[in-house]
C-alpha cells in the first residue's frame, strides 16, 4: 500500500535518539499520584482509548456500553494501580493493555454497566457522538475484534506523529511548507510533482527535495520516539514497525 512504501526507509532510522526514553509514559503514570503522572496517564489514554473502544464495539458491545466500559476499564486501570505491576521484561504494554481488557470485559463489565457512567474518568465527553460515527466509518469486514485494535492502533499512532512533525513545522514558521508536502509522508504522486511545486513555493527542485528528505526523516525519528514508549528496548521498535505496517495492511 502506499503508505507503507512511504514510510519503508524509517526501518534504517537510528535508535539513537531512543536511549531514555522507553516505556516512560507508562512508567512515569505507574509512580502514584503527581502532575507528572497525571499527564503521562491522560496522554497514555488518549492514545488508546479509541482503539480499545473499536476492539469492545467489534466484540458486540453497543455503543454506549462500549463507551461506559472503555471509560471504567481505565478508571479501573489507574485505581487499581495496574499501571505499576507492569513488568517490562513481559512484551509491549499494548499487549499488556489488551489482555487487561480482555480480562475486565470477560470477568467485571456487569459490574461496571451498574457503576456511575465513565468511572470518574473523562478522555471524551460521554454525550460526544463522533467516536461511534468514527466507528461505522469502519470497513464492515470479518477483522477479529484483536485485528480492529491493532489496525486502529497503528493509524492512531501514526495520526500523532504527524501531529508532532506539523507542530514542529508551525513552531519553525513553516507551516505552510508543511501543509504542501505532507503528501510526500504516503507515497502518493502530488500532481504536476516537484517541478510545479516548487515554482508555486519560489524554490528550486532541489531545495524542495532536500526540504521532503528532511521531513520524510524527522518523520521516522518521531515515529520511533512514540514506539520507543512501549516497548522494551531499542531492539523492539523495528519489531513493533513491522507489526504497525502489517496492521495496515490488514
Amino acid at each position: 500500500m502506499s503508505l507503507e512504501r512511504g514510510l519503508e526507509q524509517i526501518d534504517g532510522t537510528s535508535p539513537r535518539t531512543f536511549a531514555t526514553t522507553h516505556w516512560s509514559v507508562v512508567l512515569t503514570a505507574g509512580q502514584g499520584p503527581s502532575t507528572e503522572s497525571d499527564a503521562a496517564l491522560e496522554r497514555l489514554c488518549r492514545t488508546y482509548w479509541w482503539p480499545l473502544y473499536a476492539f469492545v464495539r467489534r466484540r458486540g458491545h453497543e455503543p454506549h456500553d462500549a463507551q461506559d466500559l472503555t471509560q471504567e476499564f481505565f478508571a479501573r486501570l489507574l485505581a487499581k494501580d495496574f499501571l505499576r505491576a507492569v513488568d517490562r521484561s513481559k512484551g509491549k504494554f499494548r499487549s499488556f493493555l489488551l489482555a487487561a481488557l480482555e480480562h475486565f470485559l470477560a470477568n467485571e463489565w456487569r459490574r461496571a454497566r451498574a457503576q456511575k457512567r465513565g468511572g470518574g474518568v473523562a478522555f471524551i465527553s460521554l454525550d460526544d457522538t463522533s467516536t461511534e460515527n468514527r466507528y461505522q466509518q469502519l470497513p464492515s469486514s470479518a477483522l477479529s475484534p484483536e485485528r480492529i485494535f491493532e489496525q486502529q492502533w497503528a493509524m492512531t499512532l501514526l495520526q500523532q506523529v504527524v501531529s508532532r512533525l506539523r507542530e514542529e513545522f508551525v513552531s519553525s514558521g513553516k507551516g505552510a511548507l508543511f501543509s504542501e508536502i505532507k503528501i510526500f509522508l504516503t507515497g502518493d504522486k502530488r500532481a504536476g510533482g516537484y517541478a510545479e511545486l516548487a515554482v508555486k513555493l519560489q524554490t528550486s527542485d532541489a531545495a524542495l527535495k532536500m526540504a521532503v528528505s528532511r521531513m520524510k526523516q524527522r518523520y521516522g525519528e518521531l515515529l520511533r520516539e512514540e514506539i520507543a514508549m512501549t516497548v522494551n528496548g531499542p531492539e523492539e521498535v523495528d519489531e513493533e514497525l513491522r507489526a504497525l505496517f502489517a496492521a495496515l495492511s490488514a
